[in-house]
């Protein structure tokens, strides 16, 4: 037996997650503004993680720092083991190659078609034939659930779900390990919000995919997310299964999972 695994009075320890992104005593702020400060978070190889937070909390401030999108007052975030302050320009290239990004709205470059939106991450990391970066295209469009012939379409000739799903098969054009959604069923009506979330539980199980999803949407949370963490006062106050959640007494919280519009409140009437 690995002496790793063994915890106090010989009794067998659960082995410890490996976190892909690791966040300790952040400080994010903008002027004389302090957004956030000491705030700490994991994210583990192979979950899905929703996180959530009131508006303005700053889910996606926090989102885009990670990214490296946004600059740090202090703290450290690492992702896959390398703090993102030290890495060369060379080093950061490589570690962008290994995650996937649907921001809110989809992002989509209303100029392209959906083949070429999906090429982009394709053409700005990899020395690819075009002809094989279109069978990857349409290997990825046919993965997200679209038919071939949005291949051609402009971001102008698709619905809103088809946005989402063209935006996810862009974020997944490199074969990332983690992939980001921000607010990604924003948007959309109950059935189609469903049909995505099964879409990314389904990816996530096939691909080993990490997932890291800003979200306000309590089905999300309840139908595919492993855990929750919870954004306010500028920290994160709680995290955990869905049920902690629920059980958690911090006044934010109790009220995000026990209000009027919560599975809490309709499962007690």
């Amino acid at each position: 037996m690995d002496s790793k695994l063994v915890g106090e009075g010989g009794k067998t320890a659960a082995p410890e997650r490996e976190a892909l992104i690791r966040v300790r005593g952040l400080e994010i702020g903008f002027g004389t503004k302090t957004l956030m400060k000491d705030l700490d978070l994991d994210v583990y190889r192979g979950e899905i993680l929703g996180f959530v937070g009131g508006s303005g909390t700053g889910k996606s401030v926090l989102t885009r720092a990670i990214l490296g999108l946004l600059p740090i007052r202090a703290g450290v975030i690492e992702v896959f083991g390398h703090d993102r302050s030290g890495l060369s320009v060379d080093e950061r290239r490589a570690v962008e190659r290994r995650w996937g990004v649907l921001f809110q709205q989809g992002a989509l470059f209303s100029s392209l078609t959906v083949k070429q939106n999906i090429q982009v991450p394709m053409r700005e990391h990899l020395d690819l034939p075009v002809g094989l970066m279109d069978d990857l295209a349409m290997l990825k469009i046919g993965m997200v659930g679209l038919k071939p012939d949005a291949a051609d379409k402009f971001p102008s000739e698709l619905s809103g779900g088809m946005i989402k799903r063209a935006s996810l098969a862009r974020a997944l054009a490199l074969d990332p390990e983690i992939v980001f959604l921000d607010e990604p069923t924003s948007g959309l009506d109950p059935i189609g919000a469903a049909d995505f979330d099964e879409l990314i539980a389904t990816l996530q199980r096939t691909l080993g995919l990490t997932v890291y999803m800003v979200t306000h949407d309590l089905d999300s949370l309840y139908s595919v997310c492993d855990r929750v963490a919870a954004l306010a006062e500028g920290r994160i106050v709680a995290a955990g299964p869905i049920e902690n959640m629920v059980a958690s007494e911090h006044p934010w919280v109790r009220s995000y999972f026990h209000g009027k519009r919560s599975r809490a409140v309709a499962a007690a009437d």
